[in-house]
């Protein structure tokens, strides 16, 4: 129970590694708003997890704020926030459109950032010494030949963490991400196939290369990810600001 009394919003959250991560901080005691674009789906989660559903586009402003206001309203209160909210996709450089450039940032980047804006403000509003963790990945450590505007956008994730992290510090906010590896799950089906498209290979066979080049010996699930989660969102995490911690079974180091 190391989030007894305390408030989240978690974007992103109605499947995958979101619903993972407010399943977890339900279970250590904090109340829990789950934000995701698909109405259906955040409903439903949240009715299955015992959590409040917001509707939210973190492309949109103005879906950003009602859905702050609508959590603040729920909950009395934010004090923790998880951005998870992202997606995914690859090409060579050569084929990169603008389309999925844009959409990409707009989600991974903007999205984080606004999001994060939205929140810190209430927290510094409130008086709150909150805690803000953004979902970055090992592919914003590095360049990936077929993944080009994806780990540019996580790279930035990373950087904005740093930057927010100095800034908001100042208010009693930390501000901190995690950069998980490779993650098993529905997604990564629609991973396997674009890479299958590219490289030549059958469906499956990259998924395989993946999960048998980590050193852990295989994939991470969402649920690998749940304890630095619920550390940085604890009062043990208070000292930490401005970190990206890996959590990839062994995959980079840094």
């Amino acid at each position: 129970m190391r989030l007894q009394g305390k408030t989240a919003i978690i974007t992103g959250a109605a499947r995958g590694i979101g619903r993972a991560f407010a399943e977890a901080y339900i279970r250590e005691g904090a109340t829990v708003a789950i934000a995701d674009i698909n109405e259906t789906a955040v409903r439903e989660t949240a009715a299955q997890i015992g959590a409040h559903p917001v509707v939210m586009d973190v492309t949109r402003q103005d879906s950003i704020d009602a859905g702050i206001a609508q959590a603040v309203e729920l909950m009395g209160g934010i004090d923790i926030l998880i951005n998870n909210a992202a997606l995914f996709d690859l090409a060579p450089i050569t084929e990169i459109t603008r389309q999925s450039y844009d959409t990409l940032f707009a989600i991974n980047v903007s999205g984080t950032l606004f999001v994060m804006q939205a929140v810190a403000r209430h927290m510094i509003d409130t008086g709150r010494r909150g805690k803000i963790i953004n979902m970055a990945s090992q592919a914003g450590r590095r360049g990936e030949a077929l993944v080009g505007v994806y780990c540019a956008t996580k790279a930035a994730v990373i950087s904005l963490t740093q930057s927010a992290g100095l800034n908001l510090i100042g208010h009693g906010i930390n501000v901190n991400a995690i950069a998980p590896g490779v993650v098993d799950g529905e997604h990564w089906d629609g991973v396997d196939a674009k890479f299958a498209a590219y490289e030549n290979k059958p469906r499956g066979q990259k998924k395989a290369e993946v999960g048998a080049s980590v050193p852990f010996g295989r994939m991470g699930t969402a649920e690998d990810l749940t304890g630095m989660a619920i550390f940085l969102a604890s009062p043990e995490a208070d000292y930490i600001v401005a970190q990206t911690y890996n959590v990839d079974g062994g995959n980079w180091m840094s």
